[in-house]
């Protein structure tokens, strides 16, 4: 599954170095438990409602459980994936990370977060050809390939379309989630302060993460 995962995402790297992290991976989550995030604070958005407005919070919270039943079953998945979010901060040091699922949202096709660390961000993004010309979670999902920017400013300065919401981002990677016959149903994102970060070792971790985050979304 590595393998296939690497060569139809077009992720270069050397399938043992994401098979160790995922037995890594495997080891914490059978010694860690998270707790579920059920509500979190959402930021403003901003003129046509692509950019989050960095530091600026609504005042009522996003409420998951009014897209997701709030069933034990549910919890204990949500508790998974936000443990996996916990052993890639951890192992990685990246300053921003989460796990978005392709669900049916408002008669729309949409990415929920579901699981995350780091500063507030946006819960739902429409995966739209519109919304694609500026986002990398929905070209990233729409593509079914992996997006790797190791130098936002380098890249926007090519003519890379990229919206900004967080300055202090130099370097960002969103690779896709795929079920057992490589469809894609959702994305990981991982954001960076430092350009370069996302090295081999990184990535790996980040792939291997995939590779679990799968067995434990949401019904």
């Amino acid at each position: 599954m590595i393998s296939a995962y690497l060569d139809k995402t077009q992720t270069s790297l050397d399938h043992t170095l994401v098979q160790s992290e995922l037995d890594a991976l495997d080891a914490y989550l059978a010694s860690h438990q998270t707790q579920t995030i059920w509500s979190f604070q959402i930021p403003e958005l901003g003129e046509g409602g692509s950019c989050s407005l960095f530091g600026h919070l609504q005042e009522a919270p996003f409420e998951l459980e009014t897209i997701i039943e709030r069933t034990q079953e549910n919890d204990v998945l949500l508790s998974k994936l936000q443990t996996i979010v916990e052993f890639v901060t951890k192992k990685t040091g990246v300053e921003w990370f989460g796990i978005y699922q392709s669900r049916q949202v408002d008669d729309e096709q949409q990415l929920l977060k579901l699981a995350y660390n780091g500063a507030p961000s946006r819960p739902l993004f429409p995966i739209n050809e519109q919304f694609a010309a500026t986002s990398n979670n929905i070209q990233t999902v729409l593509s079914e390939k992996s997006r790797i920017i190791n130098n936002i400013p380098e890249y926007i300065a090519q003519g890379g379309e990229y919206y900004t919401c967080d300055p202090k981002v130099q370097a960002e990677v969103c690779l896709p989630l795929l079920n057992d016959k490589l469809d894609c149903i959702g994305i990981i994102d991982a954001e960076a302060f430092s350009k370069d970060f996302f090295t081999a070792d990184n990535l790996s971790v980040l792939v291997a993460a995939c590779m679990k985050i799968t067995h434990y979304l949401p019904k």
